[in-house]
């Protein structure tokens, strides 16, 4: 490594200079002393997520030791509370403005469906066009609901004729 060079970013090998921002992977497996994973920008650790199967996980902000003896001191001090970025594919994640277009459909119950009743396959992407249509059945439900004063959607919401979509 260079003189001020502190790291190679675990995904594009970028260098991660003393001091600068880098993010790290939630995962205890990404972080033991042996993988170690640094990411020079929170779209290096996406790339990461799917390649390493997690559940569920977030990149998390830190900053690398401003010179090489903080670097060898940063294992006993006190670090600050690290800012979290939580994954666009999480599936606990906090809503966001990719929730209008997320899949509502469970691939796996609706495959498992078509097979018992048919015993054919099931494209994936049949799955986009069946979650518009209950994004607009639940649009519908929600103004029912709405009309009648709740803020609670029940099953009495839901319209019958689907041609009034």
């Amino acid at each position: 490594m260079s003189g001020n060079q502190w790291r190679r970013c675990s995904a594009c090998k970028t260098p991660i200079f003393h001091g600068a921002i880098y993010w790290a992977c939630s995962v205890s497996t990404c972080n033991q002393k042996r993988t170690q994973l640094t990411f020079c920008s929170v779209d290096c650790w996406d790339i990461h997520v799917p390649i390493a199967n997690h559940r569920e996980s977030w990149a998390v902000e830190h900053h690398a030791p401003a010179t090489e003896q903080l670097a060898r001191d940063a294992e006993s001090g006190k670090k600050r509370e690290p800012k979290r970025v939580i994954a666009k594919s999480s599936p606990s994640g906090t809503p966001s403005s990719t929730t209008a277009e997320e899949v509502l459909i469970v691939a796996s119950r609706l495959k498992n469906y078509v097979r018992s009743r048919s015993d054919f396959n099931t494209s994936d992407r049949v799955l986009e066009p069946l979650s518009k249509l209950v994004r607009r059945i639940m649009e519908k439900a929600i103004q029912n609901a709405r009309r009648e004063g709740r803020q609670t959607v029940l099953d009495r919401d839901i319209p019958d004729d689907l041609s009034e979509l």
